[in-house]
């Protein structure tokens, strides 16, 4: 994952997730695409998400990283949201995502993933514990008991470790988060600037 792919950036493949919804229905399996992204450049991965939700009719899976880059939510103001200073002295990129929300800080420390998929009767949007359930279950099996806090975070012992956010188009949605593993603390606290609680 940490080298740049000169040939190809992401493949394809073809695969089965099985999943139950929150509302008691039956567990069943949808075809989705799993993309196995390469790339590590943060414009680029930002531009994938938004050709896979408006160009490909399938149900769509997505994990991948970005080298150092602050991610701003499509209306915040970055000037408000990021120390431009520190961010142009270590050459930090700034992305604009097509979600909302803060802005994030994100390094090779930091997985993405993106979920893909029509938005069904319009019941999905904002259905953020739909989303996380698979992340949260996953970590589980790893000991690692999680919670889905308020909205859109998940939190470990209080703490929060992964931000969430959607989008709507066409009658699709995406839905993105992170999961903070192993970033570098010193260059998301200096990256960002974070809004009074």
């Amino acid at each position: 994952w940490g080298r740049r792919s000169t040939k190809r950036r992401w493949t394809l493949k073809s695969g089965r997730c099985t999943y139950q919804t929150d509302r008691g229905g039956a567990e069943r399996g949808r075809a989705m695409l799993l993309v196995e992204n390469f790339s590590i450049d943060p414009y680029y991965n930002l531009a994938a998400e938004e050709y896979f939700l408006k160009k490909v009719p399938d149900d769509v899976v997505m994990l991948w990283r970005n080298d150092r880059a602050v991610v701003v939510g499509k209306n915040q103001n970055s000037t408000e949201e990021i120390d431009a200073a520190y961010v142009e002295d270590r050459k930090i990129a700034v992305v604009r995502r097509l979600t909302g929300g803060g802005a994030v800080f994100n390094d090779l420390g930091n997985v993405n993933f993106t979920i893909i998929s029509e938005d069904r009767a319009g019941e999905q949007f904002n259905d953020y514990a739909l989303f996380t359930k698979p992340v949260r279950l996953f970590l589980e099996t790893l000991g690692i008991r999680t919670e889905l806090s308020g909205r859109n975070d998940l939190l470990v012992d209080g703490r929060k470790f992964s931000g969430n956010a959607q989008a709507r188009y066409g009658g699709r949605m995406l839905h993105h988060g992170t999961i903070l593993f192993d970033s570098n603390m010193g260059d998301l606290a200096g990256a960002l600037n974070p809004g009074p609680l």
